[in-house]
Protein backbone atom coordinates (compact mmCIF):
# COMPACT_ATOMS: atom_id res chain seq x y z
CA UNK A 1 0.00 0.00 0.00
CA UNK A 2 1.65 3.21 -1.11
CA UNK A 3 1.95 6.08 1.55
CA UNK A 4 -0.80 8.13 0.59
CA UNK A 5 -3.54 5.25 1.42
CA UNK A 6 -1.73 4.32 4.88
CA UNK A 7 -1.65 8.89 5.76
CA UNK A 8 -5.59 8.53 4.97
CA UNK A 9 -5.81 5.09 7.22
CA UNK A 10 -4.41 7.10 9.83
CA UNK A 11 -7.53 8.89 10.38
CA UNK A 12 -9.20 5.33 11.25
CA UNK A 13 -8.42 3.78 14.73
CA UNK A 14 -5.24 1.75 14.20
CA UNK A 15 -6.99 -1.87 14.36
CA UNK A 16 -9.65 -1.07 12.26
CA UNK A 17 -6.65 0.90 9.88
CA UNK A 18 -4.65 -2.41 9.99
CA UNK A 19 -7.71 -5.01 8.91
CA UNK A 20 -9.00 -2.39 6.32
CA UNK A 21 -5.37 -1.54 4.58
CA UNK A 22 -5.56 -5.06 4.26
CA UNK A 23 -8.41 -5.83 2.37
CA UNK A 24 -7.87 -2.76 0.18
CA UNK A 25 -4.32 -4.58 -0.33
CA UNK A 26 -5.79 -7.84 -1.61
CA UNK A 27 -8.27 -6.08 -3.87
CA UNK A 28 -5.51 -3.99 -5.62
CA UNK A 29 -3.91 -7.77 -5.89
CA UNK A 30 -7.02 -9.66 -6.84
CA UNK A 31 -8.84 -6.73 -9.54
CA UNK A 32 -7.35 -7.76 -12.63
CA UNK A 33 -7.61 -11.84 -12.52
CA UNK A 34 -10.48 -12.10 -9.81
CA UNK A 35 -12.56 -8.71 -9.51
CA UNK A 36 -15.49 -10.31 -7.88
CA UNK A 37 -13.20 -11.24 -5.28
CA UNK A 38 -11.90 -8.21 -4.98
CA UNK A 39 -14.81 -6.15 -5.03
CA UNK A 40 -15.35 -7.93 -2.00
CA UNK A 41 -12.56 -7.25 -0.68
CA UNK A 42 -13.16 -3.61 -0.87
CA UNK A 43 -16.65 -4.19 0.26
CA UNK A 44 -15.16 -4.97 3.43
CA UNK A 45 -13.22 -2.37 3.51
CA UNK A 46 -16.13 0.03 3.05
CA UNK A 47 -18.65 -0.83 5.45
CA UNK A 48 -15.97 -0.12 8.16
CA UNK A 49 -14.03 3.02 6.69
CA UNK A 50 -17.19 4.69 4.38
CA UNK A 51 -15.94 8.47 5.23
CA UNK A 52 -12.14 7.45 3.92
CA UNK A 53 -11.47 8.59 0.15
CA UNK A 54 -9.03 5.92 -0.33
CA UNK A 55 -11.81 3.25 0.56
CA UNK A 56 -14.55 4.69 -1.70
CA UNK A 57 -11.91 4.68 -4.54
CA UNK A 58 -10.95 1.09 -3.91
CA UNK A 59 -14.50 0.29 -3.95
CA UNK A 60 -15.32 2.24 -6.72
CA UNK A 61 -12.62 0.42 -9.53
CA UNK A 62 -12.93 -2.62 -8.17
CA UNK A 63 -16.40 -2.84 -8.71
CA UNK A 64 -15.96 -0.95 -12.10
CA UNK A 65 -13.96 -4.33 -12.80
CA UNK A 66 -16.31 -6.46 -11.86
CA UNK A 67 -18.80 -4.82 -14.44
CA UNK A 68 -20.86 -3.66 -11.22
CA UNK A 69 -21.53 0.12 -13.02
CA UNK A 70 -24.01 2.03 -10.93
CA UNK A 71 -22.38 0.76 -7.76
CA UNK A 72 -19.13 2.03 -9.41
CA UNK A 73 -20.35 5.25 -10.26
CA UNK A 74 -22.08 6.13 -6.71
CA UNK A 75 -18.65 5.11 -4.96
CA UNK A 76 -16.96 7.26 -7.08
CA UNK A 77 -19.15 9.83 -7.49
CA UNK A 78 -18.65 10.16 -3.56
CA UNK A 79 -14.89 10.22 -4.01
CA UNK A 80 -15.33 13.34 -6.13
CA UNK A 81 -17.29 15.02 -3.78
CA UNK A 82 -15.09 14.26 -0.88
CA UNK A 83 -11.53 14.90 -2.86
CA UNK A 84 -12.90 17.38 -5.44
CA UNK A 85 -10.75 15.29 -8.05
CA UNK A 86 -11.65 14.49 -11.27
CA UNK A 87 -9.65 11.25 -11.58
CA UNK A 88 -11.78 9.03 -12.61
CA UNK A 89 -13.70 11.00 -15.07
CA UNK A 90 -13.58 8.69 -17.33
CA UNK A 91 -14.41 5.62 -15.99
CA UNK A 92 -17.48 7.32 -14.43
CA UNK A 93 -18.42 7.80 -17.84
CA UNK A 94 -17.95 4.55 -19.04
CA UNK A 95 -19.96 3.58 -16.57
CA UNK A 96 -22.99 5.76 -17.61
CA UNK A 97 -22.28 3.89 -20.84
CA UNK A 98 -22.95 0.44 -19.83
CA UNK A 99 -26.28 1.68 -17.71
CA UNK A 100 -27.56 3.23 -21.32
CA UNK A 101 -26.97 6.85 -20.63
CA UNK A 102 -25.10 7.84 -23.19
CA UNK A 103 -26.07 11.49 -23.27
CA UNK A 104 -24.83 11.49 -19.96
CA UNK A 105 -21.10 10.36 -20.27
CA UNK A 106 -20.97 12.99 -23.20
CA UNK A 107 -22.52 15.41 -20.59
CA UNK A 108 -19.45 14.76 -18.23
CA UNK A 109 -16.85 14.83 -20.83
CA UNK A 110 -18.11 18.50 -21.65
CA UNK A 111 -18.46 19.61 -17.88
CA UNK A 112 -14.59 18.58 -17.38
CA UNK A 113 -13.33 21.52 -19.52
CA UNK A 114 -9.63 22.21 -19.30
CA UNK A 115 -7.46 21.78 -16.48
CA UNK A 116 -7.52 17.23 -16.89
CA UNK A 117 -3.96 15.80 -16.66
CA UNK A 118 -3.42 14.45 -19.93
CA UNK A 119 -4.30 10.85 -20.04
CA UNK A 120 -7.02 11.18 -17.89
CA UNK A 121 -8.53 13.85 -20.99
CA UNK A 122 -7.54 11.58 -23.36
CA UNK A 123 -9.63 8.30 -22.22
CA UNK A 124 -12.19 11.29 -21.50
CA UNK A 125 -12.38 11.86 -25.21
CA UNK A 126 -12.10 7.91 -25.60
CA UNK A 127 -15.20 7.46 -23.47
CA UNK A 128 -17.16 10.67 -24.97
CA UNK A 129 -16.41 8.92 -28.75
CA UNK A 130 -17.79 5.83 -27.85
CA UNK A 131 -20.34 7.55 -26.75
CA UNK A 132 -21.16 9.29 -29.45
CA UNK A 133 -21.39 5.85 -31.58
CA UNK A 134 -23.91 4.70 -29.04
CA UNK A 135 -25.98 7.14 -30.70
CA UNK A 136 -25.31 6.61 -33.87
CA UNK A 137 -23.11 9.84 -34.21
CA UNK A 138 -20.44 7.76 -36.36
CA UNK A 139 -18.82 11.19 -37.89
CA UNK A 140 -19.06 12.95 -34.34
CA UNK A 141 -17.30 10.22 -32.59
CA UNK A 142 -14.59 10.47 -35.35
CA UNK A 143 -13.98 14.24 -34.62
CA UNK A 144 -14.42 14.01 -31.05
CA UNK A 145 -11.25 12.09 -30.34
CA UNK A 146 -9.04 14.75 -32.84
CA UNK A 147 -6.86 16.82 -30.96
CA UNK A 148 -2.65 17.54 -30.81
CA UNK A 149 -2.18 14.07 -28.89
CA UNK A 150 -3.27 12.69 -32.35
CA UNK A 151 -0.17 12.34 -33.79
CA UNK A 152 1.62 9.03 -35.02
CA UNK A 153 5.04 10.52 -34.13
CA UNK A 154 4.08 11.04 -30.15
CA UNK A 155 4.79 7.90 -27.61
CA UNK A 156 2.57 8.39 -24.44
CA UNK A 157 1.49 5.78 -22.08
CA UNK A 158 -2.26 6.51 -23.77
CA UNK A 159 -1.48 6.85 -27.47
CA UNK A 160 -1.73 3.05 -28.55
CA UNK A 161 -5.40 3.24 -26.90
CA UNK A 162 -5.97 6.78 -28.66
CA UNK A 163 -4.94 5.44 -31.78
CA UNK A 164 -6.98 2.64 -31.92
CA UNK A 165 -10.06 3.94 -30.70
CA UNK A 166 -9.84 6.83 -33.61
CA UNK A 167 -9.16 3.52 -36.33
CA UNK A 168 -11.70 2.05 -35.00
CA UNK A 169 -14.47 5.08 -35.25
CA UNK A 170 -13.57 5.71 -38.35
CA UNK A 171 -13.67 2.12 -39.47
CA UNK A 172 -17.43 2.19 -38.16
CA UNK A 173 -17.88 5.76 -40.27
CA UNK A 174 -16.91 3.75 -43.16
CA UNK A 175 -13.94 5.19 -43.93
CA UNK A 176 -11.59 2.20 -44.33
CA UNK A 177 -8.22 3.43 -46.23
CA UNK A 178 -7.74 5.93 -42.96
CA UNK A 179 -9.21 3.27 -40.06
CA UNK A 180 -5.96 0.93 -41.53
CA UNK A 181 -3.38 3.67 -41.33
CA UNK A 182 -4.20 4.41 -38.28
CA UNK A 183 -4.86 1.00 -37.13
CA UNK A 184 -1.19 0.70 -38.07
CA UNK A 185 -0.40 3.25 -36.25
CA UNK A 186 -1.61 1.94 -32.77
CA UNK A 187 0.41 -1.18 -33.79
CA UNK A 188 3.45 0.59 -33.61
CA UNK A 189 3.13 2.81 -30.56
CA UNK A 190 1.64 -0.68 -28.98
CA UNK A 191 4.98 -1.44 -27.05
CA UNK A 192 3.16 -4.29 -24.80
CA UNK A 193 1.15 -5.53 -27.47
CA UNK A 194 -2.18 -4.57 -25.67
CA UNK A 195 -4.21 -4.72 -28.48
CA UNK A 196 -5.31 -6.22 -31.84
CA UNK A 197 -4.32 -3.09 -33.77
CA UNK A 198 -2.32 -5.38 -36.48
CA UNK A 199 -4.83 -8.15 -36.64
CA UNK A 200 -7.49 -5.41 -37.38
CA UNK A 201 -5.62 -3.59 -40.23
CA UNK A 202 -4.90 -6.81 -41.99
CA UNK A 203 -9.00 -7.76 -41.77
CA UNK A 204 -9.33 -4.60 -42.98
CA UNK A 205 -7.00 -4.63 -45.80
CA UNK A 206 -8.38 -8.07 -46.27
CA UNK A 207 -11.90 -6.47 -47.24
CA UNK A 208 -10.53 -4.17 -49.63
CA UNK A 209 -8.51 -6.66 -51.39
CA UNK A 210 -5.11 -5.34 -51.02
CA UNK A 211 -2.47 -5.53 -48.39
CA UNK A 212 -2.04 -2.57 -45.72
CA UNK A 213 0.25 -0.01 -46.64
CA UNK A 214 2.62 0.58 -43.76
CA UNK A 215 3.64 4.03 -44.04
CA UNK A 216 2.49 6.44 -41.54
Amino acid sequence: MDAEARRELRSLPKGIAEVVGGHLAAAGMLVDEEPERALEHARFARARAARVAIVREAAGLAAYHAGEWAEALAELRAVRRMTGADTHLAVMADCERALGRPERAIELATEAGGGLPAETAVELRIVAAGARRDMGQLDAAVVALRGPELDPRRREPWSARLFYAYADNLAAAGRTEDAIRWFLNAAEADDDELTDAAERAVELGAELGEAPATDG
